[in-house]
């Protein structure tokens, strides 16, 4: 018998530590305005640069630990599907709080299901092609381009302070 059965099983990949950083001093000072770590397009660049090999590392771990049927597989193509790198990146910050309580964790799992089907929602008829590495631009992006371009200045959030 095998003295450790479990031997196989990979752990979490771990965020860098500027990520780790970012996180923490945004949970502990609610008075700081600064976007969510899974917010990626409000990040500055600073951030974005070490969170997308992050992100890689956790989808090729998603993909090795609970891709079983091929609709469950995230495609090598993932950060050129714009929903996507979005829903990797939620679902790896919502992972440390899930692993708290055994609880939370079972939500995690179902989590996850829901994040299957919203991704193979947005690959739409693609997947296939994307999972076998052969990316194309999703056809809504050919409706989109029909758009009228628009001059619009981008909306900065307004902060108030009350005071006592």
């Amino acid at each position: 018998m095998n003295p450790d059965p479990f031997r196989h099983l990979a752990p979490f990949p771990p965020p860098p530590a500027v990520l780790l950083d970012y996180h923490a001093e945004r949970s502990a000072d609610a008075a700081l305005v600064r976007p969510a770590p899974w917010d990626i397009g409000a990040l500055p660049s600073k951030m974005r640069t070490p969170l997308h090999p992050w992100l890689d590392q956790v989808a090729r771990w998603l993909n090795t630990t609970y891709a079983w049927q091929p609709q469950q597989v995230i495609p090598p193509c993932w950060d050129l599907h714009d929903e996507i790198p979005y829903g990797i990146a939620a679902f790896a910050f919502a992972r440390f709080d899930a692993y708290a309580d055994a609880g939370s964790t079972i939500v995690w799992h179902e989590q996850y299901d829901r994040f299957i089907t919203r991704m193979n929602k947005a690959l739409g008829p693609s997947a296939e092609q994307c999972r076998a590495g052969k990316h194309e631009q999703r056809p809504a992006r050919y409706a989109l381009a029909a758009w009228p371009s628009q001059n619009v200045e981008p909306i900065t959030p307004v902060v108030t302070m009350e005071t006592p």
